[in-house]
């Protein structure tokens, strides 16, 4: 069969070729070339050294000891290109102790994580599939290459990665791997954060993220990562108060699926929003269920993960908000003060993604409709107040009118009238212009 390339990729294939150098494409590339899929990072692997691939592309780079040489084309994309290797034994559950040369693609593929990526794409066409990945394509199955304990125990985050590409592709974890992976589940502990966190934000912005946290939770990864939910699942919000009786774990998985974002924190900051109900859960004497200030503890729990998962401070802030301010009220009566606050409090910038958390938060607790008519007019009101004065120098006075107006210099209480006015015009939008501001001026003189 043959297979449309970039021009890149093909001069990257010829130029190896020209020079009686075995060279393949690899992996994931090869895999979403089989499944008709827009490859999206082209590896490859080569006979070449190192040494040999810098002489072929000068400008390349090449700062590790596993053979991967970078390579900028002209589209300004990076090519990993990788000399043919074998591994030997494994020291930390995730790096070979040593590492050595091989001109024997098999070989090179053996060392690989799953059949599926275990694929190989020569300049001529030919697949090279020692693990018959091609026919777990068909069959839409994840398996490891031969051993699946020895696979997870050479490198553990190979466990959530498993659940990751099944939940990516759709397809189902083979018998022997899904057991291999319930047995090493504690070797993740011995993997960086950073590196499962990347792992999991992938699992929660795919179409199938309920799935997938859900392949978490059976083989019991969630529980190493996120204590913090899997403690929720059992948890049944009822009583004579709630219009329905659900779990509050698969109510967060079902927030998770229905929140309409691709941005991975706000996928996360769903998964998470009622985190705290585990601490606060209480039944009142008529047998209703409350959790009463759970989005406070929630988010502080939050707080804690963030921590643990390695986020930037700017993306722990937004977790935070996110999930402290989900319970946000919406009313008929709020003041255009009481939404000035809200939207200081939560951050402008966070508004239409809180607004999306809400939505999944509705219909994964079964509401049918994405939004009331109460949370459309509130989001109308949002709208408007934004267009209103926001500080005091949007007021239609300033300091040196008032000034001139009561003839005095500069000092406090130029800067307490000024307040004094703000205050008054975040009531009452219509009051900010100027006449009504300088007969205010002169009444707080």
């Amino acid at each position: 069969m043959h297979y449309t390339l970039p021009n890149d990729v093909k001069n990257i294939l010829e130029k190896f070729s020209k020079n009686k150098f075995q060279i393949y494409i690899v992996g994931g590339a090869v895999r979403d070339l089989l499944m008709n899929k827009q490859v999206k990072d082209w590896d490859f692997t080569t006979d070449a050294s190192p040494d040999e691939i810098l002489k072929l592309f000068p400008e390349g780079f090449y700062d590790n000891k596993f053979g991967t040489v970078g390579i900028s084309m002209e589209d300004n994309q990076i090519y990993e290109i990788t000399t043919m290797r074998k591994e030997g034994i494994y020291k930390d559950h995730r790096h070979p102790v040593e590492v050595s040369w091989t001109n024997k693609i098999e070989e090179d593929l053996a060392r690989r994580d799953f059949t599926i990526n275990a694929l190989a794409l020569s300049s001529q066409n030919h697949l090279v599939d020692p693990f018959h990945g091609q026919q777990d394509i068909t069959n839409k199955i994840i398996k490891a290459v031969g051993n699946p304990n020895l696979r997870f125990e050479e490198d553990a985050l190979r466990l959530i990665r498993a659940i990751r590409i099944a939940t990516q592709t759709g397809f189902d974890i083979e018998e022997k791997t899904l057991k291999a992976i319930k047995e090493n589940v504690q070797s993740l502990t011995q993997i960086a954060w950073e590196r499962i966190r990347d792992e999991l934000f992938k699992i929660v912005i795919s179409e199938n993220s309920y799935e997938g946290v859900t392949k978490l939770k059976e083989t019991g990864i969630l529980q190493i990562i996120l204590p913090e939910l899997t403690a929720c699942f059992g948890i049944l919000q009822e009583g004579p108060k709630h219009d329905r009786t659900y779990d509050i774990g698969e109510h967060s998985l079902l927030t998770l699926k229905f929140t309409p974002s691709n941005d991975p924190l706000v996928k996360f900051a769903a998964l998470l929003h009622d985190i705290g109900k585990f601490n606060t859960q209480k039944k009142d004497p008529t047998g209703n269920v409350t959790f009463y200030n759970h989005e406070v503890v929630g988010a502080n729990l939050a707080l804690k993960i963030a921590q643990r998962f390695n986020l930037a401070k700017k993306q722990s802030d937004k977790l935070f908000k996110l999930i402290r301010f989900h319970m946000f009220t919406v009313t008929e009566e709020q003041t255009d003060s009481a939404i000035r606050r809200f939207i200081k409090n939560v951050g402008l910038e966070n508004i239409d993604d809180l607004m999306a958390v809400r939505i999944g938060d509705r219909l994964g607790g079964g509401t049918k409709n994405e939004v009331s008519w109460r949370m459309e007019k509130f989001q109308e009101r949002i709208k408007e107040v934004l267009k209103k004065p926001f500080s005091i120098a949007d007021l239609k006075i300033n300091g040196k009118d008032i000034m001139n107006e009561l003839n005095i210099k500069p000092g406090p209480k130029v800067g307490e009238i000024l307040q004094k006015l703000f205050e008054e015009v975040l009531e009452d939008a219509s009051k900010n212009n100027r006449d009504f501001l300088i007969q205010k001026t002169k009444e707080f003189a």
